[in-house]
């Protein structure tokens, strides 16, 4: 046992562990970093709490511990990288449902019944708002990870009057909100049971109503929920560091979502109460021109043309594992004395920052990965762009078709340059559901095919 003294001491310095990893991750030169500080700062966070004075039963504890870092490992090294999008969701489900049955926990607690006054309103407090958020978050991720596993449709469940339905189940929260402080002892038990379920159906229709463009923001967004799921269990239970914790991961996943909108032209606010993605609107532009497809060895050629090249990955090339030999390619292209760039969108995959970790994890400088704002400039001038498994981020009805359900939203504009080679399995719609004119503008051709069987066919014919 360690006393108060000391674990307030190793709270305080896992939480500036917690900081410095924020800020490492803030770029991909010191994100291991960042990593490590976070990894050796939960540690110090476990140790320094199970330790402490009033906790029993550490046999128990040690066991759980166990059992749950063996599963942790065991899924960490099964899940490939296109599968991060849905751990990472059903990871945040499970801190819901952690927050969820804290606050029964707490409730229930004969210690909380001896609380009096303020001091037992604000607890109970403390103790509704933890289950809501708690609820929201666990139903939420769990619709998310079947959107993102292709288990549920990407398409948004869009129906009338569902804002006011909303209104109405947060109007008869409140209500039940005030009836569950006001209980006597713990008579307050079915209010909050009632609020649970209501809250679960809201974190149901709150994700459903959200398209599969937005399902980035989405994962950021739950990320916040959990975040302060998380900080309301650590209000419930008296623990500072997870007060702490909570809010650093509440507030970061909340900046990220609103810089992700703010890159994609959405409000925020709409994006959550949902709607966007919905390809039901029939006042979009009907596709002009033909589509033209070219074969490997005449991809090649015009590689071996091209003074200038562009890359734009998406979510195929993560799934066809293509981020190893389009490297590749890419060191035979500058051997020639070639520029070769990558261009990042920032909602590209299904994760924020996927394409940039995959590229990483094929040892892609990190000089040559440019985000959207930095290579559209650029474009006009560039001989040759490849997009490889993208699509809703290079699709010119963002600008151009004002019946779009993408309108406004900023993309990667390859249209401009001189030629562009989309490399694709089929013609079919993007995860938004929405159809690409870029495939049938001039200057673009098609190359079928998986990713990494097509760069590899690149390689042998360049």
């Amino acid at each position: 046992m360690i006393s108060s003294g000391i674990q307030t001491a190793a709270y305080l310095f896992a939480s500036i562990l917690f900081i410095l990893s924020l800020g490492g991750l803030s770029s991909q030169e010191s994100a291991k970093r960042g990593v490590i500080y976070g990894i050796v700062g939960m540690a110090i966070a476990i140790l320094s709490t199970v330790l402490g004075s009033g906790v029993n039963g550490h046999i128990y504890i040690i066991i759980a511990l166990a059992i749950a870092s063996v599963i942790g490992l065991i899924v960490a090294r099964k899940v490939e990288m296109t599968s991060m999008p849905q751990l990472v969701a059903i990871l945040h489900s499970f801190v819901g449902l952690a927050a969820v049955l804290v606050g029964f926990g707490s409730y229930l607690d004969p210690h909380t019944q001896e609380l009096h006054g303020s001091e037992h309103t604000i607890h109970l407090v403390e103790v509704f708002i933890g289950v809501f958020i708690g609820a929201i978050t666990f139903t939420g991720s769990i619709i998310a990870w079947g959107k993102l596993d292709g288990k549920i449709m990407s398409k948004a469940l869009a129906y009338k009057g569902r804002h006011v339905v909303n209104i109405i189940l947060m109007i008869i929260i409140s209500v039940l909100g005030v009836m569950f402080v006001k209980a006597p002892e713990t008579t307050g038990l079915m209010q909050l049971i009632i609020m649970t379920g209501i809250a679960s159906f809201i974190g149901v229709m709150l994700v459903m109503a959200i398209g599969g463009a937005d399902m980035p923001v989405v994962v950021s967004m739950l990320n916040s929920y959990s975040g302060w799921a998380a900080a309301a269990a650590g209000f419930m239970l008296g623990n500072d560091l997870l007060i702490v914790t909570g809010a650093l991961v509440g507030s970061s996943g909340a900046i990220l979502s609103i810089i992700m909108c703010e890159a994609m032209n959405r409000s925020f606010i709409s994006v959550i109460f949902g709607g966007f993605g919905n390809t039901s609107n029939s006042t979009s532009k009907a596709m002009e021109g033909e589509v033209t497809s070219a074969n490997h060895v005449e991809v090649s050629q015009m590689l071996k043309e091209a003074k200038s090249v562009v890359i734009v990955p998406g979510y195929g090339m993560a799934v066809a594992k293509a981020q190893y030999p389009i490297y590749d390619l890419v060191k035979r292209l500058q051997a020639d004395g070639k520029e070769v760039r990558f261009g990042i969108h920032p909602v590209a995959g299904r994760l924020p920052g996927h394409m940039n970790v995959l590229l990483a994890e094929a040892s892609v400088p990190y000089d040559i990965v440019l985000e959207m704002d930095e290579v559209n400039p650029d474009l006009p001038s560039t001989d040759l762009v490849m997009v490889i498994g993208a699509n809703d981020i290079v699709n010119p009805a963002a600008l151009e078709d004002e019946g779009s359900p993408i309108y406004g939203m900023p993309v990667i504009e390859v249209w401009n340059a001189k030629k562009v080679i989309v490399m694709k399995r089929s013609m079919a719609a993007g995860y938004a559901g929405i159809e690409n004119p870029l495939f049938y503008k001039e200057n673009t051709d098609m190359l079928y095919g998986d990713a990494k069987q097509s760069v590899d066919e690149l390689i042998k014919n360049y």
